[in-house]
């Protein structure tokens, strides 16, 4: 009897590289005692406590589900939640009186719409979405996912931990050749960690002006920067004043997951200051229905919060994070001076590339496997192995073009700071085990 036939899409698909090693151990059949996960940016943080009340108090009388009916809510989400996001903006001296916010079931859902909004039809070439490698990968998988096409200018990392930023004139060679759609920034990168000067954004600006296209920025890790003598830097202060004409084409990405600890509740946002953006956007995702009716709920308790209660919240992910992202890079460092580890200066993660310390045809995936299915060390007495992330699938690579990925991974620090401490040991101890059975 024939079996039924799946669809060319889905039997390309592979899992996604923030999730492979994850998906590896699970299948393991002998663990070792203990795990520590940096593959995901799963933050292990508590949320934000004004969250938090109304997170443990939907049955408490001014809860709209104290009677235990959950009801969709508009499509664009609750009043409440959008003030939330507009709160956030307004706290941190932003000028919120233009933008449409359009609430979705996380960033996820905000960049499936975005790609359908910018780009040109499915299974076309024309107006590709434009993103800077290496870039978050999802990015890159719903591209994929919804045959829009995309087209990149590559960063390099230095044997310094430095991205390099592609200069003006490539980025503009890449523009014309391939007549983009939108330009995608992460101004606090992920994966890299890098940070975008407010210069650098603004000649972004004039570049996404000059070649009317859209300019994107994901700001899911906007408070967290770790230089010295800069600023918080956003889209939303990039304004005509700046650049002439930049207003009307800015949208930005938002998420409850990273500087309010909320992954698991899936609230994020798609803003713009092009209503009919918004619009259209917003009747896209009327087939959806509506993002959860009880994740903006909990969201929405940000719009009641005080500007010194937002910003003092952030404050305190901002050092939190820096503490971490510091000792591990200087752990790395110390366990293997060979290593090449990204300069800690925004977000929540840092990039090891070991193309110095391995034997030619080393390939990251397989040694995420590895540590994921079969390898582990001994930490303080306790067998211990380490789940990371290959870099392969954040760079949009031709075929036949060499990966740089191949020999780099990225780490997230979303572990406890006992076990973030413990990540130098372990990923250079593993390493050389890999290495020495390779």
């Amino acid at each position: 009897m024939s079996k039924p036939i799946l669809s060319a899409h889905f039997e390309s698909r592979k899992p996604s590289d923030v999730r492979l090693a994850q998906m590896k151990y699970d299948e393991r059949e002998v663990k070792p005692e203990a795990v520590i996960n940096v593959g995901i940016g799963n933050v292990s943080l508590p949320t934000n406590p004004a969250m938090q009340k109304r997170m443990f108090g939907l049955d408490a009388p001014e809860s709209p589900f104290a009677n235990g009916v959950v009801r969709y809510t508009g499509t664009a989400g609750t009043a409440e939640c959008r003030d939330a996001f507009k709160n956030i903006l307004a706290s941190e001296g932003f000028d919120t009186s233009k933008l449409n916010i359009q609430v979705t079931d996380g960033g996820s859902s905000a960049m499936e719409l975005l790609l359908l909004g910018v780009c040109g039809p499915a299974g076309t070439d024309e107006k590709p979405f434009m993103m800077i490698d290496p870039a978050y990968t999802n990015y890159i998988s719903f591209a994929d996912r919804l045959g829009r096409k995309t087209v990149t200018v590559k960063r390099h990392l230095g044997e310094d931990g430095k991205f390099n930023l592609p200069e003006m004139d490539k980025l503009e060679e890449v523009i014309k050749e391939n007549n983009p759609g939108a330009l995608l920034v992460i101004p606090y990168d992920n994966p890299t960690g890098q940070y975008y000067t407010y210069d650098m954004l603004k000649n972004l600006a004039k570049l996404c002006v000059k070649y009317n296209m859209w300019m994107v920025t994901d700001e899911a890790y906007r408070e967290l920067y770790y230089k010295e003598n800069e600023k918080l830097v956003s889209i939303w202060g990039i304004t005509d004043n700046d650049v002439p004409g930049i207003e009307g084409r800015r949208i930005s990405i938002e998420t409850a997951s990273k500087v309010w600890n909320a992954c698991g509740l899936r609230i994020g946002a798609v803003i713009t200051d092009n209503t009919e953006f918004s619009n259209r956007s917003v009747a896209e995702y009327t087939a959806n229905l509506c993002a959860n009716a009880i994740g903006q709920y909990i969201f929405g308790a940000l719009a009641h919060e005080s500007k010194e209660d937002i910003l003092g919240w952030c404050k305190e992910q901002k050092e939190y994070y820096e503490k971490q992202i510091v000792k591990v890079y200087n752990g790395l460092k110390e366990k293997e001076p060979g290593l090449i580890v990204s300069s800690p200066d925004a977000s929540i993660y840092s990039v090891i590339d070991v193309r110095k310390v391995v034997k030619p045809g080393f390939d990251s995936i397989e040694f995420a496997k590895y540590c994921a299915g079969e390898g582990s060390v001994n930490i303080d007495g306790v067998k211990t192995t380490l789940l990371v992330a290959p870099m392969k699938g954040f760079y949009d690579i031709s075929e036949g073009e060499d990966n740089p990925g191949s020999t780099q991974f990225r780490i997230s620090f979303v572990e406890s700071p006992e076990n973030m401490a413990k990540v130098p040991e372990l990923f250079v101890n593993l390493l050389r085990q890999y290495e020495e059975q390779r």
